[in-house]
């Protein structure tokens, strides 16, 4: 018999529960008896033994639903070592559950701090197997995430509506995308969704780039301006701050957002009517799109099969349109960037979008 944890950790996203039911489906169309326990609220639930025996029943009928039946917590990949606030051990607390339930693996489905996080559990000696989670698609050593279509989906969506009210009106229009460090969300809905200048973080801009593209529009009769703009979008002048200098300028920092400050400079330097829309979580809500569906179910299933097969310390990834086993101490620690030379920004440069580079 196979003894099985499953655990969801970070921020939610479309296609947890899909990939889920991939690896349980696989599993249990093997033929061989599993028993699965599902550990809530994320590493929480790992660190304090708080869990529940899934069945079948459990994994019906949750391939169109969004979030995640097991729950979900950040648990700080740099805190993992310090004890809690009654002097718990985190680690050894892990590592005692999985023993005591004598499992013979983990399955955790995750983004950035999560892998972390389950490739200390593999140098610990635990058996890991990881699925590739996250809106933002910044995981190294996959091309693609799930959750990340369904993302792009929502916040093209978004892009869309505000195109009729901006022409209506004759605005420039601020869509703020999710992605605090990298802009692969924002570039994809933001090229879906024809948007006219794309801001990202890998990207710093030129206020007065952005202003010379919005004006360059009017000379050309469009009444309007679409702006995709990245939550960690940085300025040409931010970006040489240091760390320290750019966190000291940040406690004084009077706008709610990047964008509402790019939109105030925009303001000033035009007398344009600018608007701010921002549609937050809704982002990472939602049923997942029929990519992410199947895709998760794919994840899921190789998942499933590399237990069985006793494969262990790898994330199922996706590379050149193939699933592969991607080593967890590769993935761990190391961000997918969007490259300023990448194809596909030079490709949307062609097509006259600005970066405000």
């Amino acid at each position: 018999m196979k003894r099985i944890g499953m655990l969801t950790s970070g921020g939610d996203c479309q296609a947890l529960n899909a990939a889920m039911r991939g690896v349980v489906k696989c599993l249990s169309c093997s033929g061989e008896a599993v028993e699965i326990y599902g550990f809530l609220e994320g590493y929480k639930g790992l660190i304090y033994g708080d869990f529940r025996m899934l069945t079948g029943a459990d994994f019906s009928g949750i391939l169109t639903k969004g979030g995640t039946i097991l729950g979900s917590s950040r648990t700080p990949f740099k805190l993992m070592r310090e004890p809690d606030e009654n002097g718990l051990d985190k680690v050894e607390a892990m590592k005692q559950n999985y023993y005591k339930l004598k499992l013979d693996c983990l399955v955790i489905l995750g983004g950035n701090g999560t892998h972390k996080t389950a490739n200390m559990l593999r140098e610990e000696g635990l058996n890991v197997v990881t699925l590739p989670k996250t809106i933002d698609n910044d995981l190294w050593g996959t091309d693609m995430t799930f959750g990340f279509q369904s993302a792009v989906n929502i916040a093209t969506d978004c892009i869309d509506c505000i195109h009729t009210t901006a022409a209506s009106h004759g605005r420039i229009f601020i869509v703020e995308v999710m992605g605090h460090k990298v802009g692969w969300l924002t570039l994809n809905a933001g090229m879906a969704g024809g948007a006219d200048i794309i801001l990202i973080p890998e990207i710093p801009y030129d206020i007065d780039k952005i202003v010379k593209a919005i004006n360059s529009r009017a000379e050309r009769g469009s009444k309007f301006t679409i702006m995709a703009v990245a939550e960690g979008a940085i300025s040409k002048e931010d970006a040489k701050l240091s760390k320290k200098e750019y966190k000291e300028k940040m406690k004084n920092y009077q706008y709610p957002s990047v964008s509402y400050e790019i939109a105030d400079k925009i303001q000033k330097k035009t007398g344009l009517d600018v608007r701010v829309t921002v549609p937050g979580h809704t982002q990472r809500g939602g049923s997942p799109c029929p990519y992410d569906r199947v895709f998760a179910t794919r994840l899921g299933a190789e998942a499933g099969k590399m237990i069985l097969n006793g494969e262990y310390g790898f994330m199922v990834g996706y590379k050149n349109r193939e699933i592969v086993k991607v080593p967890l101490e590769e993935v761990a620690g190391k961000l997918k960037m969007v490259s300023p030379d990448a194809t596909i920004v030079q490709e949307a440069k062609l097509t006259g979008i600005s970066f405000g580079d």
